[in-house]
């Protein structure tokens, strides 16, 4: 993979689901219904209750309330919970960054717990830079901060994207 210099911000969104985003997040409950788009083509990230909050090449912010059905046995934001707001945030994020010539696929998720969370919670994905997507497969790995309402990483998260040129159809 070859060194790029374009920033994360000055890329250019060509991903179907960054252009949806685009038109959806301007309209009245319109980021309400693209979460909701979100979570049917991939229903267990119904279980946190999230809201895409913000969405670019190289951004995702979500969020999600701290309700009974995250909280485990000692009234905490669940481990397994803060993991899946990690992998909705770079999942997306990666889908809004990765051109329509290729594809990607999760590979590996390392995760620290810094703290307990007994808040509602926001998972930022971010990139630095936007890497060259040309014919050789790479891992892209995507860092991911799940923080408190106070602005705390409570978890920090790495998660593997394993990207390749789509096959001819």
């Amino acid at each position: 993979m070859a060194a790029d210099t374009t920033t994360a911000a000055d890329a250019v969104g060509t991903a179907a689901i960054h252009r949806l985003w685009q038109k959806l997040s301007r309209q009245p409950l319109g980021r309400w219904l693209f979460t909701q788009g979100v979570c049917f083509k991939a229903p267990y990230f119904r279980t946190v209750h999230p809201r895409i909050r913000e969405l670019r090449p190289g951004l995702c912010r979500v969020s999600a309330p701290n309700r009974r059905g995250v909280r485990n046995h000692i009234g905490t934001y669940h481990a397994i919970a803060s993991c899946n707001m990690a992998e909705i945030a770079a999942g997306v994020m990666t889908e809004a960054t990765v051109p329509p010539s290729h594809r990607w696929i999760p590979s590996g998720m390392t995760v620290d717990y810094n703290a307990k969370a007994t808040t509602g919670v926001t998972a930022i994905a971010r990139l630095d830079r936007i890497p060259d997507f040309d014919d050789d497969p790479f891992d892209l790995v995507v860092p991911v901060d799940v923080l408190d309402a106070d602005g705390n990483a409570f978890v920090t998260a790495h998660i593997t994207m394993r990207i390749s040129r789509r096959k001819d159809r």
